[in-house]
C-alpha cells in the first residue's frame, strides 16, 4: 500500500491531532499568565507535527511488514497459504479470522471433490451397467426383424441408437475434466476411424436416402482413437440429423505443410448466422435445435469442441442457412509424426 493511501486511512487520527493542537495553541495564546509569542506557538506546532509524522511513519513501516506477508500480488490469490507473522493484536485478530476461513474453505472443497469423484464413479458404473441391457435389446430386436414391419423395426432401432448416443454423452461429459488421466495418444488411420463411425449411422443413411462419400487420400494422425471416434460421431450425427431426405454428406481428407484437415460437408438446412458464434456453447440448441423434430441436448458440439481442444485439434464450422454446413477438424503438424522417418 502506498504511503498516501495509508495517510488517507488515518484521517481520524490526523483530524484529532489538528483539533488538539489547535485548541492547545488557542488556550496558551489566551492564557493571561503566559506570554507566548506567535513564533513560540509555531515552534510548538512544528514539534507536534514532527512527532505525529514520526509516529505515522513508524506505524506505516510496521504495517508494511505485515502487508508483505499477505502476498497481495498473487494472481489468483493462493487459498492454501495461511497468514503468519502477525505481531500486533489487530493483526493477530485478522490472521486468526482469515486462517479460519481458509481452513473451512479447504474442508468444503475437499468434501466437494470427494462428492464429485463419487458421482463420477457412479456415472461410470451406471453407464457400463446400462450398456448390458442395451446390447441385449439390440440382439433381441435383430432376432425379431422378420416378425415385425420394417417401419417398426427401424423406429425401434433408431430409438435404441439415440439411447446409446445419450449414454455416451453422459459418460464423456462426466470425464471431461479428468481428461488428462483418460487418454492415450497413438497413430491412427483417419479412414478407418471414419468408416467405423459411419457404420453407427448406417440406418439413418438408409432411411433418409442420404448419399455418403469419402474423398482424399488416407492420412495418419496422432490422436486418441476412442475420443476422436466420439468427436466424429457427434459431428456426423448432427450432419445426418439436419440433412433432408435425398441429401448428401461428404468427408474430404487433405494435407498441407501445416497439418491434416478433415472437412465434413452436408447439404442440410445450414445454421442461422445469429447462432453460428454460439454453437459450441454448452446447452445451446439454437433455432435448428428448437425447430427440429429430433430433440437436441446442446451437448454434442460442446463436447466435440472441448475434446478437440484438449487433444490439440482445431474444430471450426462454416455454414450458410439453406445451403449446408462444413465442419473442419484440423490436426496441426505437431500432432502427428514427422514423415522424415522413411
Amino acid at each position: 500500500m502506498a504511503f498516501w493511501k495509508y495517510l488517507k486511512d488515518q484521517w481520524l487520527i490526523i483530524s484529532g491531532w489538528v483539533l488538539f493542537m489547535g485548541l492547545t495553541s488557542l488556550i496558551l495564546w489566551l492564557s493571561p499568565t503566559l506570554h507566548l509569542s506567535l513564533s513560540s506557538i509555531s515552534y510548538l506546532l512544528l514539534l507536534g507535527f514532527l512527532l505525529l509524522t514520526m509516529v505515522l511513519v513508524i506505524d506505516f513501516l510496521l504495517k508494511k511488514r505485515w502487508w508483505k506477508g499477505l502476498d497481495l500480488t498473487a494472481q489468483p490469490p493462493m487459498l492454501d497459504q495461511y497468514l503468519k507473522n502477525a505481531s500486533r493484536a489487530d493483526e493477530k485478530l485478522v490472521q486468526e479470522y482469515v486462517n479460519g476461513l481458509l481452513i473451512e474453505h479447504n474442508k468444503m472443497m475437499e468434501q466437494v471433490i470427494d462428492n464429485q469423484e463419487a458421482y463420477k464413479d457412479y456415472i461410470d458404473s451406471w453407464v457400463h451397467e446400462i450398456k448390458v441391457p442395451l446390447a441385449a435389446l439390440h440382439l433381441l430386436l435383430g432376432s425379431m426383424e422378420d416378425d415385425i414391419s420394417d417401419e417398426a423395426y427401424y423406429q425401434t432401432e433408431n430409438e435404441l441408437v439415440k439411447i446409446d448416443e445419450h449414454v455416451e454423452q453422459v459418460l464423456y461429459y462426466s470425464r471431461l475434466d479428468s481428461f488428462s488421466r483418460d487418454y492415450l495418444i497413438q497413430e491412427y488411420s483417419l479412414k478407418k476411424l471414419i468408416q467405423s463411425v459411419v457404420k453407427t449411422q448406417a440406418n439413418y443413411f438408409i432411411q433418409k436416402n442420404i448419399r455418403f462419400s469419402l474423398t482424399g487420400e488416407n492420412q495418419m494422425v496422432l490422436t486418441d482413437g476412442k475420443w476422436l471416434e466420439f468427436i466424429l460421431k457427434q459431428l456426423l450425427s448432427n450432419a445426418v440429423k439436419y440433412t433432408p431426405v435425398g441429401g448428401e454428406i461428404n468427408i474430404q481428407l487433405s494435407k498441407n505443410k501445416e497439418g491434416v484437415a478433415l472437412a465434413l460437408s452436408d447439404s442440410g438446412i445450414g445454421i442461422p448466422k445469429k447462432d453460428l458464434q454460439r454453437i459450441f456453447d454448452k446447452g445451446f440448441t439454437g433455432e435448428n435445435g428448437r425447430l427440429s423434430e429430433q430433440h437436441s441436448t446442446g451437448l454434442g458440439l460442446y463436447l466435440a469442441k472441448s475434446l478437440s481442444d484438449k487433444l490439440g485439434h482445431q474444430l471450426t464450422v462454416v455454414s450458410e442457412q439453406g445451403e449446408g454446413t462444413t465442419v473442419q477438424l484440423f490436426f496441426p503438424v505437431i500432432s502427428y509424426y514427422q514423415e522424415s522417418r522413411g
